[in-house]
């Protein structure tokens, strides 16, 4: 069993961040990361709203961000939590080992929201995809359809289009949420927008061939061929296992905490996309800095 000060439950922005905070301040402490630690924001095509990276992939800054961390702090990449309890100290369990600290911080993020429609399980990896940055290479000069209408959703639109894809995007409103810049960029880059439309199937044999749309106002319907589709509508939060050890969580299952990132556990932190509201990367990156710091401060009042 490994001893700690501080356990850090995810490695993407604000698990990492917290760990440099935590470092810094004088804890011993560990980045746990089910993955090779970067979250969904290794995933982003493109970052441009970080300040000091006027453009800078998502997959290179997050390497940044982990390099900087590991000078640091302990980061271990592939290894899954998956019990903490409170009991005189904190122990958490994951599939490597045992962890007892006076300290955690959840920092687990979101996972991608599914559609739930028929065929999206069917051919994930066989033409679904929630990966532009994974995947998109596979279908150069082939037709896609990304579906969503935020920031991410415009983004990845983008960046398909970018390397050459035949790209339209489906959004179940007549307006983007995105960011004025990215519609622009949209319009001018000519991708073809299907209005007031979600998908109600995928379709293929061995691989996608169509998506069937149903338009929300008129419940016209009309398939569309294409060769891959790409979902970006939306994040759930991973929260069970901070539910689990009994955090309190909001009405949607984000974590609930305070200004300085406690929550309703004492020596229980969240920090980023698992505490919902703004969902970026620099947001993240302050509230793991600050749940490093209540957590110091607590520890050693």
């Amino acid at each position: 069993m490994q001893r700690r000060d501080l356990i850090i439950i995810g490695g993407g922005p604000a698990g990492l961040t917290a760990g440099i905070y935590a470092a810094r301040s004088g804890l011993d402490a560990v980045v746990i990361d089910k993955g090779l630690a970067g979250g969904l924001a290794s995933e982003a095509p493109v970052v441009e709203n970080y300040p000091g990276f006027e453009s800078i992939q998502g997959m290179s800054l997050m390497d940044r961000i982990r390099a900087h961390a590991e000078k640091y702090v302990d980061v271990h990449k592939f290894e899954t939590a998956q019990k903490v309890v409170l009991d005189r100290g904190i122990s958490v369990s994951t599939d490597k080992g045992e962890y007892i600290s006076g300290a955690v911080i959840f920092a687990t993020g979101t996972s991608h929201k599914k559609l739930d429609v028929p065929g999206e399980k069917e051919f994930l990896g066989r033409g679904v995809s929630y990966c532009p940055t994974c995947d998109g290479f596979f279908f150069r000069g082939k037709k896609v359809l990304v579906v969503g209408g935020g920031n991410t959703a415009a983004t990845d639109a983008i960046y398909l289009k970018q390397i050459g894809c035949d790209v339209a995007l489906v959004h179940r409103r007549d307006r983007l949420r995105a960011e004025q810049e990215l519609q622009k960029r949209l319009l001018n880059l000519g991708v073809k927008i299907v209005w007031n439309s979600v998908v109600e199937e995928i379709r293929g044999k061995d691989v996608v061939e169509a998506v069937m749309l149903k338009n929300v106002r008129d419940g016209s319907e009309l398939e569309l061929r294409v060769d891959g589709v790409f979902i970006s509508v939306g994040e759930v939060p991973n929260s069970e296992l901070a539910r689990s050890m009994g955090v309190a969580l909001d009405k949607d299952g984000y974590i609930v905490t305070d200004k300085s990132q406690r929550t309703n556990l004492r020596f229980v932190y969240a920090a980023g996309d698992v505490t919902g509201g703004v969902n970026q990367i620099i947001v993240a990156c302050a509230e793991g800095a600050t749940a490093a710091l209540s957590a110091f401060n607590d520890l050693k009042a």
